[in-house]
């Protein structure tokens, strides 16, 4: 399979990262495009970003103790959907 590049490949780039198809929450530069850019800016991406910052910062509130339970290497993207996905992180508390 030929590796992801243009629109589809959403940092996944190997003109971008050294590894693209390694999941690292540590990729840099990353300057990402999630939401779109420009004319392509997703019209409900601040109040996504508002929910999750309310969420993450509700869930650690709630249970600070909450981490991965393996390393971020560890973690698998399901890339076989219009976009990757973890479907189950393992997390521990």
């Amino acid at each position: 399979m030929p590796p992801k590049t243009g629109s589809g490949a959403a940092n996944r780039d190997p003109r971008a990262f050294e590894r693209p198809d390694e999941f690292d929450i540590e990729h840099s530069p990353n300057q990402h495009l999630t939401f779109g850019h420009g004319a392509h800016y997703r019209i409900g991406a601040s109040l996504a970003r508002i929910e999750l910052q309310e969420v993450f910062t509700r869930l650690f509130r709630r249970i600070p103790t909450l981490r991965l339970a393996v390393s971020h290497q560890q973690l698998r993207v399901h890339a076989d959907r219009i976009t990757d996905e973890l479907t189950t992180p393992p997390v521990t508390w």
